[in-house]
């Protein structure tokens, strides 16, 4: 169980973003908040967590100069993994329905539900276009992980092992370096100044560390 604390600090934060975004405080954004905190607590998961959602927000706060609108990509952070079943392929697909029908009901006007949901859709790729600060900002933040240090890198990997405890370890490790290899031949891992500044060289680095390991 998470920390009730934490879980009151994650609330404050989601009713923050959706009030910045509706033209008024109604309805209450508790049970939005609640029913998000759920999901992402679902005993399936064990990368997609509480813990994964709190570090894509920082990293959002810590790149928000980027973003043209920082709090829809905020609430993009909070739907961006809400459904998440590892066995499945839609999950984005389905977070972002999840979106469009959650967010009218919280009062936020359409144009900004649509943009949370592309946001969301667009984490499928993680490939925003060159003007897309948002998109940027948002894959960003949910691939900063790959810059991590090296214990929590290891914790990362050892935790998308155990999210796909049901794939053989030989089909797991050539998937996964599959993976590997499609990020490291992108010209770019992120998109945003700082995120190329401060997070390329070491993202880099923790992939093929990986990938020589898996190699082995």
């Amino acid at each position: 169980m998470a920390d009730p604390h934490a879980l009151d600090a994650l609330r404050t934060r989601f009713t923050r973003a959706i009030d910045a975004v509706r033209p008024t405080t109604n309805p209450d954004p508790a049970p939005y908040a609640d029913n998000l905190l759920t999901r992402w607590q679902e005993p399936q998961r064990r990368y997609h967590t509480l813990t994964h959602l709190t570090a894509v927000l920082d990293h959002i706060d810590e790149l928000a100069e980027h973003a043209d609108d920082p709090d829809v990509v905020r609430l993009a952070a909070w739907f961006h993994d809400a459904v998440y079943l590892p066995d499945r392929s839609e999950n984005e697909e389905r977070s972002a329905r999840l979106a469009e029908r959650a967010l009218p009901e919280a009062g936020v006007p359409a144009e900004r539900t649509a943009e949370v949901a592309r946001l969301v859709r667009l984490t499928a790729t993680h490939d925003p276009a060159p003007d897309d600060r948002d998109g940027q900002v948002l894959c960003d933040a949910d691939l900063a992980i790959l810059a991590a240090p090296p214990s929590a890198y290891a914790a990362y990997t050892a935790a998308v092992r155990e999210e796909y405890h049901f794939v053989p370890n030989d089909a797991f490790r050539e998937g996964r370096a599959a993976i590997l290899r499609q990020l490291l031949a992108l010209p770019s891992l992120y998109s945003t100044p700082y995120g190329k500044e401060k997070w390329e060289a070491t993202a880099r680095y923790n992939l093929s560390s990986e990938l020589e390991m898996l190699s082995l």
